[in-house]
Parts: structure tokens; C-alpha cells; sequence
């Protein structure tokens, strides 16, 4: 004989539909409150949900205070710069043949790595979680709560890749084989024409939204998710703003760029397709896809 489950007097699990509620209460069923509620843990979170928590986050961080924006972003400008370093050692120590861009770029997500897990300030994960309440609220306020902590964090990250690509142009810290693998990223990447880094910008920051939309379903696969998407973002030759901006200043200290080329041909074409790709195109097809549901 099937047993009806008794009515919860709490608010409805966010990842069981109302259809199912309603079926549940209809039929009834056989398990037992412990199993339905094992079985609400283990299904996918809705787009909803997974909406609500970037949105919680984002209103987190538009609460912050300037300073602590500052300095969490400094630590990202420095950390992001580990991603240079990673592929350009893989880069150095790997056989020249034709699958070593395929694996050097896996040493990309180490800076994604570092900032993404220690919560530091990335300028282009901002452009989808400052968004989103940006866009839930629709109000004024809202919209210079955003720039404020868009400008501080840029400012912050920049900081932070001029000290780390300065340090490794010293080359006081690399050796030999990692100071030319860097150089030969640096130089690659001042070759692109600005329009290609505005086109590629674009689906970077898609990229970089994708992971951010993808980490609150992560659960114990958070490391790879990072590592796989850094890696796409690599291995497809895109511009990333505050990553490209350590293989940037290092140009600019090694005699491949000057500053026309860092600032007009790589920075302002890359932070445009960046916040483009990340924010008009992926925040807004996010909040559509949930606007009937929030």
C-alpha cells in the first residue's frame, strides 16, 4: 500500500519543480522523506537557482568595501599572472611537436586556479555576477554600484599585472628556458591585430561567464571545470584582459610593444570584447532564460 508523504510545512526544495510536487501529492509514493530528500540533492540545479546564488554573490560583492575590493583585487592581478607562467614553463620543457600547444596551454588555468578558488577579485567574473542585480533591479543606483566596483577591481587587477610582468621581464626569477617561453607568449600576443582581440575578447568573456554560471553545480569537480575551461580560453588563442596584461607589460619591458601597442592594440580592444562577451551577450541571455521564474 503506498504511503502518502506528509506535507512539508518548510518552503518547497528549489530544485524540485512544481510538477513533480504535484504528482507527488497526487499519487503519493513508496519513499521515504529521506529518500525524496536524497533525491532532491542529486538532481541538476535549475537555471533559476543557479541564477539566484551568482545574483546572491554579486550583490555580496557590490557590498564590499573599496578597500578590501582593492587589495582582493591586487592578489588576482598577481595570481592571474601564474597563468603566464604555468603554460610558459610547460611551454619551455615540453618537445617542440605538434601536440605541445595542446598540452602547454593546460598550465593557463593555474592563475584561474588560484583566484577563482581563494575568492580573489577578477575583473572579468565581475562582469557577470555584478550584473545580475544589476539587471534584476533595474535601478540607477544599482547600475554605479556596478561601475564603482567594476573601476576599482580593473584598476586593482592591472596593478597587479604590471608588478608580476615587471618582475618576470627583470628576470631576476625565471631561468633561461622559462624567460624565452614567456617572451615568445608576450610577443605572439602583440601580433594580433585589435579587432581580433576585440572578436576574441568577446567569446573569452563568454567563456569566463560559462564557468562562472557552471561553478555552483561544480561540486567536487570545481578544479576541473577551471582547468578545462582556462584551457579553452588558451588553446583557441582568445584574449583574456587581465591575464594578457602580464604577457602585455612584459612586451612592453622586453622591446616588443610600446605603449601605444599595450594600451590601443591589446588593453582597450580586449577589455571591450570582454565586457561584451560577459555581460551583454551572457548576462542578459541568462536573465531572459529565468525572468519568468525569479
Amino acid at each position: 500500500m503506498r504511503e502518502t508523504p506528509k506535507k512539508s510545512s518548510g518552503a518547497k526544495p528549489e530544485n524540485e519543480s512544481h510538477i513533480t510536487a504535484e504528482r507527488l501529492e497526487r499519487e503519493g509514493t513508496r519513499l521515504s522523506a529521506d529518500d525524496l530528500s536524497e533525491v532532491g540533492d542529486k538532481l541538476r540545479l535549475r537555471a533559476a537557482v543557479v541564477y539566484e546564488i551568482i545574483r546572491e554573490e554579486g550583490e555580496e560583492e557590490l557590498a564590499r568595501a573599496p578597500r578590501n575590493l582593492w587589495w582582493s583585487g591586487i592578489a588576482a592581478g598577481l595570481s592571474i599572472g601564474f597563468s603566464v607562467l604555468g603554460e610558459a614553463v610547460l611551454r619551455a620543457y615540453l618537445p617542440d611537436l605538434d601536440w605541445r600547444h595542446l598540452v602547454e596551454n593546460l598550465g593557463y588555468g593555474l592563475g584561474f586556479v588560484i583566484v577563482i578558488l581563494a575568492r580573489q577579485q577578477l575583473f572579468t567574473e565581475n562582469t557577470l555576477t555584478a550584473v545580475l542585480p544589476a539587471i534584476s533591479a533595474g535601478k540607477r543606483r544599482t547600475y554605479w554600484r556596478v561601475l564603482r566596483l567594476w573601476g576599482i577591481v580593473l584598476l586593482a587587477n592591472v596593478v597587479g599585472t604590471v608588478l608580476f610582468g615587471s618582475a618576470l621581464a627583470s628576470g631576476l626569477f625565471l631561468t633561461a628556458p622559462v624567460f624565452d617561453a614567456v617572451e615568445a607568449l608576450s610577443a605572439h600576443l602583440m601580433e594580433i591585430a585589435p579587432l581580433q582581440m576585440f572578436l576574441r575578447g568577446i567569446v573569452a568573456g563568454w567563456i569566463v561567464a560559462t564557468l562562472v554560471w557552471l561553478l555552483p553545480s561544480a561540486e567536487q569537480s570545481k578544479l576541473a571545470i577551471i582547468v578545462l575551461m582556462a584551457w579553452l580560453i588558451a588553446v583557441l588563442d582568445l584574449t583574456h584582459v587581465v591575464a594578457g596584461s602580464v604577457e602585455a607589460v612584459f612586451a612592453f619591458w622586453t622591446g616588443h610593444a610600446d605603449l601605444t601597442d599595450v594600451v590601443g592594440g591589446f588593453f582597450l580592444p580586449t577589455l571591450a570584447g570582454n565586457i561584451i562577451g560577459g555581460s551583454a551577450l551572457f548576462a542578459l541571455i541568462a536573465y531572459a532564460q529565468v525572468s519568468e521564474e525569479i
